[in-house]
């Protein structure tokens, strides 16, 4: 039991020091790749290997320039897995986020179509009854 208790405090001293810089190392790498896909509009194996390197470097630079080459290739080494492990799980799924992104945003599109057809259509109908409106007296006036 005692055994337990001190494997305990030591996962929570020690988990917690891990566990920031695991979760800045996801957000920071996340939001790389992410950016990448939207600047690019695409998603490659490229995009998740740039992220990688990218936030290896940033998180090894301060060990100098070998720091930062290493972080670099060990951020290469394991950004091409996790994004080939992302898009073959996307694959799977049955729709990529870049097919997601572009079926959400053709249908914003035409919603939006819509409704300006639509208000446009109200505007032709008030349009015609002004008109019907205004030519109403004229004909009434011209009986008399």
């Amino acid at each position: 039991q005692s055994a337990h208790r001190a494997g305990l405090r030591s996962f929570i001293r020690y988990g917690w020091r891990w566990s920031w810089r695991v979760a800045a190392f996801v957000t920071i790498f996340n939001t790389v790749s992410t950016g990448l896909s939207l600047y690019r509009n695409k998603t490659t194996i490229g995009n998740f290997a740039s992220a990688g390197a990218f936030t290896g470097a940033l998180f090894r630079m301060h060990l100098g320039l070998q720091g930062l080459a290493g972080g670099f290739v060990f951020g290469t080494a394991f950004g091409i897995p996790a994004g080939g492990l992302l898009m073959m799980m996307q694959k799977l799924a049955g729709e990529t986020l870049q097919e997601k992104r572009n079926r959400e945003r053709r249908e914003l599109y035409e919603q939006k179509l819509a409704e300006w057809q639509s208000r446009l259509s109200v505007t032709k109908i008030l349009g015609e009854t002004e008109n019907n409106t205004q030519e109403g007296p004229e004909t009434e006036g011209a009986r008399e």
